[in-house]
């Protein structure tokens, strides 16, 4: 049973890296579709390198997909800056943490059995999400706003 949760768990979370991605593609300015993109590649990248990978490498791999993560939204936040971005890279950073207490600490790594990391991933994962399309809704209120004080004067 509990492998069959994970298993709706892994389709649900493609789902929603690809919603956001998409959402942020429609509606979002470039710091949005951008930072969507990055999200959605960092995302498959590690879901997909996670079974390839053997479980003493595992972790290393992870902190380099979200390494990179928070690099990609640092150069988005020093060229976009924008309160959206600044919760991205946050939340990002305390990603990266987990995976380097795991490590530093010798922490058993096993996505079967630890409740805990996995509890605190997908909660840090979704402040992620939520925190692009809030960015996406805020620069696509902002665009309509300005189209209709320009129709206005």
């Amino acid at each position: 049973m509990y492998r069959l949760l994970l298993h709706y768990e892994f389709e649900a979370l493609v789902g929603v890296l690809i919603g956001v991605f998409v959402f942020a593609l429609w509606k979002g300015d470039t710091a949005e579709r951008v930072g969507g993109g990055l999200n959605l590649a960092a995302g498959m990248f590690a879901m997909f390198l996670h079974p390839l990978l053997s479980p003493d490498t595992q972790p290393t791999a992870l902190l380099l997909v979200d390494g990179a993560l928070a690099a990609g939204f640092l150069f988005l936040a020093l060229r976009y800056a924008s309160l959206w971005l600044g919760g991205a890279l946050l939340l990002q950073a305390v990603q990266f943490s987990l995976h380097a207490y795991y490590i530093v600490s010798g922490a058993r790594h096993d996505f079967d059995y630890d409740f805990t990391f996995m509890l605190i991933n997908n909660l840090d994962t979704t402040g992620i999400n939520i925190c692009i399309v809030a960015g996406t809704i805020l620069s696509w209120r902002r665009r309509v706003v300005a189209r209709r004080l320009a129709a206005t004067s």
